[in-house]
């Protein structure tokens, strides 16, 4: 049986994309001798379609797409996700399904059992549980068909007695096929690999997981879909980061016919979460995620242009050199926004990257407004000490200024706050935190330096000195952001223990960190959730992001 994985890229409620897009590849696979074809968890719609599932019209949308591709399925099977309505009257309105089709009839459906409701996902809010399991037959082999649950072995959480697998297993199935939609986070691949080869030796079968690639706003998938065989073996991987069609041949013997690439020793069981923080762990694949995260962002919702405000810091630096990666410097444009703080090195680093970027730059000087600002307010002031008030100001002319540009021209902000400092609240609300998209919300300060020098791993596309010089907000003479600021260096592994791997102020001052320390840094943590509430979407890379993933009270007083 030769049977082909479409790992492919779907914008969310774009029907008439989507459809065309499996069609094509339906096509394909029909021209090449394809038996079977296998598409991804909910890839008529897009995942995750979140609430577009309460409306009854994008339902039946979806129940169109099915039909469309129906009538693909005639010499070929077809298997591919949808929702699909619950019959019964108690439960959810909806199962999250996977269907297989072949002469043009619906042969079989799969339910989703184990609905995650943790960290980004939500589906138990939309979809009921399946309550039966069967193998379906086709062309002489019996399909053990799963969504995306058995990859992971949510089975191991004693909420959950029994996975599908367990139930299909006794019904004697040749081989599972699993359709996934599996987030990228910078510790998942491996991790993906591992789990699916435990699964592989529990049950004892061949297994083809297809997963789907793209960005959902925050979201990134990085595909990366696999084929083992009954004995461990790694068969196929497909591409990271991009859509592909491959296939696969079958024996009768329920074996493959392409070459094993990796033996079962080689594979790599992994732990997901590491115990210490790594600014260089993957480095590469966080590259190219937020590369595809940049790119989905602006292609799925209809922009090309996109603005920086570059300030000559390590941040700005690597948000313009990636944007100029995803969208072609032509579509980038840089604006520097020097003040009386500003120091002449800042400025020059900036064009400096700029002229290596080949992508138009603008300066607008902002003293004399920041003068104006300061005379206006002087009569209720009352001749105060500077502080943070007129360190704000200068933020938030600055994010005036760039929303400007970024309304005249039709161009998108991207956003260079980086984690550390949206974890602490280093960051002026309206000012340098405004923004359509946030490029490195779920990167560390350190990790943005390693990605600095992964940018530069060919060539010196960011100027050394803004990878060297110590990090700078300059809205005062001299200030560092140690001045505010533990030593990143510290600050890091802290933050990653709390926000990553959820451990107490105990647990963290047991691992050596000074309790002081550990004390200060929770607090910045835990009172400035009311600046990342207000916060724009922020491509996830990490196990635990600011955002959807992370949701904690804004009044809260835990730590505080």
């Amino acid at each position: 049986m030769k049977i082909f994985i479409a790992q492919q890229n779907y914008h969310i409620g774009n029907f008439e994309a989507n459809t065309a897009k499996i069609i094509q590849a339906i096509r394909e696979a029909k021209m090449k001798g394809g038996d079977l074809i296998v598409f991804s968890e909910l890839a008529v719609c897009g995942y995750p379609p979140r609430d577009f599932l309460e409306f009854n019209d994008f339902i039946e949308q979806c129940e169109k797409a099915i039909d469309a591709i129906r009538k693909e399925a005639d010499v070929i099977g077809v298997i591919v996700g949808a929702p699909s309505r619950n019959p019964a009257p108690e439960g959810k309105d909806l199962f999250n399904s996977a269907y297989l089709l072949y002469n043009e009839q619906v042969i079989g459906i799969a339910h989703k059992t184990l609905l995650p409701n943790y960290d980004i996902f939500d589906e138990y809010r939309y979809f009921e549980p399946a309550s039966e399991w069967n193998v379906i037959a086709f062309k002489g082999k019996r399909i053990a068909l799963t969504v995306c649950e058995d990859i992971w072995n949510i089975s191991d959480n004693p909420l959950y007695r029994h996975s599908p697998m367990d139930k299909l297993i006794l019904q004697k199935p040749d081989i599972m096929i699993n359709v996934s939609a599996s987030p990228f986070d910078y510790l998942h691949a491996e991790g993906r690999i591992s789990m699916v080869k435990q699964n592989v030796a529990k049950y004892k079968l061949p297994i083809i997981y297809c997963n789907t690639v793209g960005s959902q706003t925050e979201i990134v998938f990085d595909g990366g879909s696999l084929v083992l065989d009954a004995h461990q073996n790694l068969i196929a991987e497909l591409p990271y980061f991009e859509e592909a069609l491959h296939a696969v041949t079958l024996h009768e013997e329920k074996g493959f016919a392409e070459p094993v690439i990796k033996t079962a020793a080689q594979l790599p069981i992994v732990e997901l979460l590491p115990d210490e923080f790594d600014p260089e762990e993957d480095i590469d694949e966080i590259h190219q995620a937020l590369i595809l995260g940049i790119r989905d962002y602006f292609t799925k919702m209809g922009f090309s242009k996109a603005i920086v405000a570059s300030s000559g810091g390590i941040d700005s630096a690597v948000v313009l050199a990636l944007a100029c990666e995803a969208l072609g410097p032509d579509n980038v444009r840089a604006l520097l926004m020097p003040s009386q703080y500003s120091t002449a090195h800042s400025v020059s680093d900036a064009e400096k990257l700029s002229r290596n970027l080949k992508s138009q730059y603008d300066i607008l000087p902002i003293k004399e407004i920041f003068d104006s600002y300061q005379h206006t307010l002087k009569p209720v002031f009352h001749n105060m000490p500077f502080n943070v008030a007129e360190e704000n100001l200068q933020s938030r002319i600055r994010g005036a200024l760039v929303m400007a540009m970024s309304n005249k021209f039709g161009s998108i902000l991207l956003n260079t706050s980086n984690k550390s400092e949206l974890a602490t609240g280093y960051g002026t609300l309206y000012g340098d935190m405004a923004g359509g998209l946030g490029v490195l919300g779920d990167l560390y300060k350190l990790q943005v330096y390693a990605l600095a020098r992964y940018i530069n791993r060919n060539a010196e596309i960011i100027p050394l000195h803004i990878i060297n010089k110590a990090p700078s907000a300059e809205l005062r003479p001299d200030q560092k952001d140690s001045d505010s600021l533990p030593e990143y260096s510290e600050l890091d592994p802290i933050l990653y223990q709390y926000i990553e791997r959820r451990q107490g102020p105990k647990e963290i001052i047991a691992l050596g960190n000074d309790e002081a320390l550990v004390a200060r840094i929770l607090k910045l943590v835990n009172t400035n959730e009311y600046k990342r509430n207000q916060f724009c979407p922020i491509i996830r890379v990490s196990p635990k992001a600011f955002g959807i993933g992370r949701r904690v009270p804004i009044v809260g007083k835990y730590l505080s």
